[in-house]
């Protein structure tokens, strides 16, 4: 993603390891994601997230990209957005759009993992969403919010993940 001025940043502590937090975080989506009528993929009842971790190449060249997909009731899949790193218990950067979203309609979000606590036993998840300045206010995923009313909401909405995550983590 390029330029964006645009961000949400939002973290909690969860009382496990990094790598924990990490396959928590990923494997668990569907567990721990809310779903909000403010932010839906699609116009259609909401699915069930999902990542689709890279596939590595056994030759030793470049691998598969991954994804993160919500998977729907009627078994269709909608791709939000391709995983554009993938580092266990370190980092994650997946591009996320909705079904409306335009060419020029790029945002992504970034997910630190680090170590805290003594020895490292707990971890700070942070979740950084950014460019939603390429998405206009007009635009039916805004809702017509400016765009400081509707980081409010959308940094909400990952609260409300987070606090899930957190709880799954106990």
């Amino acid at each position: 993603m390029t330029g964006g001025r645009s961000r949400v940043v939002v973290a909690i502590r969860v009382g496990v390891a990094p790598g924990r937090a990490f396959d928590v975080f990923t494997r668990d989506i569907a567990l721990w994601w809310v779903h909000n009528d403010l932010f839906r993929f699609t116009p259609k009842e909401p699915g069930a997230l999902a990542f689709v971790p890279p596939a590595g190449d056994k030759d030793g060249g470049a691998e598969e990209a991954g994804r993160l997909i919500e998977r729907r009731a009627d078994g269709r899949i909608f791709e939000i957005g391709a995983v554009r790193v993938w580092e266990p218990g370190a980092r994650l950067v997946v591009g996320w759009r909705q079904a409306t979203f335009g060419p020029d309609h790029d945002t992504e979000v970034e997910v630190r993992f680090e170590p805290v606590g003594p020895a490292g036993e707990e971890t700070r998840v942070t979740v950084e969403h950014r460019g939603w300045d390429s998405v206009p206010q007009a635009h039916v995923a805004r809702h017509g919010f400016p765009l400081n009313v509707f980081m409010q909401h959308q940094a909400a909405q990952w609260r409300a993940g987070l606090n899930r995550l957190q709880a799954l983590t106990s």
